[in-house]
C-alpha cells in the first residue's frame, strides 16, 4: 500500500517536472528551474500539497530551497503538513541553531566527536576551522563544513520515466477576468505542456483545463480529442474550447492550469489513408519551432498572438 501511493505521489510530480529524484519511498527531490513560468516556488509547492490532499488523501511536507540540502532540511522542519523555505539568506537563523545531529548526512558516530570539539550546533560546525576538520575527518570534514554552510552542488538525479500525463499551471501576479487574456494564457501554457510532450515522444487523448478564482474555488472540465495528438494547435483549440465553456463571464481568475492526459506512444499514432494536410503543415510547424527553442532557448521563439501576455506569463527554458 506503501508503494502504491508512493507512486500515485510521483506520477502527480512528474506534472510539475521531468526532474525527478526518487530519495526514498516517500521523499522526491524535484529541479523546478525550466518550469515555473513566472511563477514563484512557494506557490508550487503550495499548489501541490493542495492537491496531494485533495487527489491523494494525505499530507506533506515541503522543502523550498535553491539546492538539495536546504530543500532537504526544511522539509523535515516542523511537521506535518508544513512548507517551509531555507534560502541562503535564512540559514543562520533558520539552521545554524539547530543541534549538530540534525544536520543532513551526518552519521551517529560522528556526533560524538564533534561535540568533543566543543561543536554542538549546525552554527559551531559552520564557522569552524575548515583545516582542522579536514585534518581529522577528511574529506568528510570538508563536506560537513560545506553543508553547515548551506554548500550543495549535487544536481538532482533523475531516471528518464514516461509521464502519465503532462501539464503546467500558473498563479497569476493579477486577477483577470477577460476572456481574450485567458485565451491567450491557456496558449501560452498549451504551447508548453505540447512542447514537452513531444519531447517525450508521446501524443495525448484528452484535455483538461483547471481555473482558481480570487476566492480560490476550483473548476476544471476536461474533453476528449478527436485523435491522439501532439500539435500545439490541436491541444490549444481544444484546451481554449474547454475555457470558453466553463468560463463564467466577470469572474476574477488568479490560476490558469492546462494538462494532457492518456497519454501513448507516437508509434500508436493512426496513419490515415487520407492525409490531413493542415495538421501535417502544423506539425512541420512544431518541428521545426521546438529545434529553434533547443538550439536558442525556449523563449527565443514566441507566438505573435501571445505577446502581450509575455509580461503575465513568461516560460524558463524547458530544455
Amino acid at each position: 500500500m506503501y508503494k502504491k501511493y508512493s507512486n500515485q505521489l510521483y506520477n502527480l510530480l512528474l506534472e510539475y517536472t521531468d526532474k525527478i529524484e526518487r530519495f526514498s519511498i516517500d521523499e522526491c527531490f524535484l529541479d523546478m528551474t525550466n518550469y515555473l513560468m513566472k511563477d514563484s516556488l512557494i506557490n508550487k509547492a503550495k499548489e501541490i500539497n493542495r492537491r496531494v490532499k485533495k487527489e491523494l488523501g494525505f499530507t506533506v511536507n515541503i522543502g523550498v530551497a535553491h539546492n538539495k540540502l536546504l530543500a532537504k532540511m526544511a522539509s523535515d522542519f516542523t511537521k506535518p503538513d508544513r512548507i517551509h523555505t531555507l534560502y541562503e539568506e535564512e540559514i543562520p537563523k533558520k539552521m545554524w541553531p539547530l543541534p549538530i545531529s540534525e544536520l543532513f548526512m551526518l552519521g551517529r558516530k560522528t556526533v560524538p566527536k564533534l561535540y568533543n570539539m566543543q561543536i554542538k550546533t549546525i552554527g559551531d560546525l559552520a564557522k569552524a576551522d575548515k583545516k582542522i576538520l579536514a585534518k581529522k575527518f577528511g574529506k568528510h570534514g570538508i563536506q560537513m563544513w560545506e553543508y553547515a554552510n548551506g554548500i550543495d552542488d549535487s544536481e538532482v538525479k533523475y531516471l528518464p520515466e514516461k509521464p502519465k500525463c503532462i501539464g503546467n499551471s500558473v498563479t497569476l501576479p493579477e486577477n483577470i477576468s477577460e476572456i481574450e487574456k485567458l485565451e491567450k494564457i491557456v496558449l501560452t501554457i498549451s504551447e508548453q505542456v505540447a512542447y514537452r510532450l513531444r519531447k517525450e515522444k508521446l501524443l495525448a487523448r484528452t484535455v483538461s483545463v483547471e481555473l482558481r478564482t480570487k476566492d480560490f474555488e476550483d473548476t476544471s472540465h476536461q474533453g476528449k480529442l478527436n485523435d491522439v495528438t501532439d500539435t500545439t494547435k490541436e491541444i490549444y483549440e481544444k484546451a481554449k474550447e474547454l475555457l470558453d465553456e466553463m468560463y463564467k463571464k466577470g469572474t476574477q481568475i488568479r490560476l490558469v492550469g492546462v494538462r494532457v492526459d492518456n497519454l501513448v506512444e507516437q508509434k500508436e499514432r493512426q496513419i490515415s489513408l487520407f492525409s490531413d494536410k493542415e495538421n501535417e503543415k502544423q506539425e512541420k510547424l512544431d518541428k521545426v519551432i521546438d529545434e529553434l527553442k533547443n538550439k536558442y532557448g525556449y523563449n527565443s521563439v514566441t507566438r505573435a498572438g501571445k505577446m502581450d501576455v509575455q509580461k503575465i506569463v513568461k516560460l524558463k527554458d524547458a530544455k
